[in-house]
């Protein structure tokens, strides 16, 4: 039977079975904006990260929304014995960075959405390097995809991650138990970018639009003000003599 979007069954249930009830065990949840997740169809999820928890908390409130997420990973997780076989039978799409098959990710992920996949997009391509976790500046990948297939995208903020797992430790930090807030807001507006080449300058501005939602929503979970300009990790080119 024909699963548009969604691994074998069998695969999903072993998934959901050995993780959900430690999600419900160790994280509470706050959930906001579910009724902005199509159930159905191609579409884009565009979130913050914050910690390398995150894919599998967020992952709990897709799935609890009628959807399966389809993640971009690291193309060495692919490559560990046993974890490698699971992940490429959820789904997950191999990220060959810094090379000249980086581009092959997007091609798979295009693919995945014209056949109706949920594809989880981090724009800024790795957790923030924000001393405040506010969302960093992005990357033009998921800017890219949403011109290209017509998909909507759903921006999503999250908040709580950083607790369970900061940044750079390995053991997460179960106890006390913690809060896990999500919030999804309408899809954005990139209908101004539409018929136009798919310029860099193009792409740019349809990616600040789409990381503008996901901090917007952030400031809202957070009750902040979010900063005027996204911190930028890239390091500052000396200038010319």
């Amino acid at each position: 039977m024909s699963r548009p979007g969604r691994p074998p069954a069998f695969w999903e249930a072993l998934a959901v079975v050995l993780i959900k009830p430690l999600l419900l065990l160790f994280i509470k949840r706050k959930w906001h904006g579910r009724q902005h997740i199509p159930r159905q169809g191609g579409m884009i999820i565009a979130a913050n990260h914050l910690s390398w928890s995150d894919p599998v908390l967020f992952a709990h409130y897709a799935y609890d929304n009628g959807r399966w997420p389809v993640y971009l990973a690291k193309a060495g997780i692919f490559d560990v014995p046993v974890l490698g076989k699971i992940v490429r039978k959820l789904r997950a799409i191999p990220v060959q960075r810094g090379s000249t098959d980086a581009a092959r990710s997007l091609k798979d992920a295009e693919k995945a959405l014209r056949e109706g996949a949920c594809v989880i997009f981090y724009p800024e391509g790795t957790c923030t390097r924000d001393p405040e976790l506010w969302p960093m500046s992005a990357k033009t990948g998921v800017a890219r995809l949403a011109l290209a297939t017509g998909v909507p995208v759903i921006p999503v903020a999250h908040w709580g991650a950083q607790e369970l797992l900061p940044y750079g430790e390995k053991r997460p930090r179960l106890l006390p138990r913690k809060k896990f807030e999500v919030i999804a807001g309408p899809p954005v507006d990139l209908s101004r970018f539409e018929g136009l080449p798919m310029r860099s300058s193009v792409l740019r501005e349809a990616t600040a639009d789409i990381m503008a939602a996901i901090t917007g929503q952030l400031a809202e979970i957070r009750r902040e003000k979010a900063p005027d300009l996204p911190y930028d990790q890239r390091p500052e080119i000396p200038p010319a003599q």
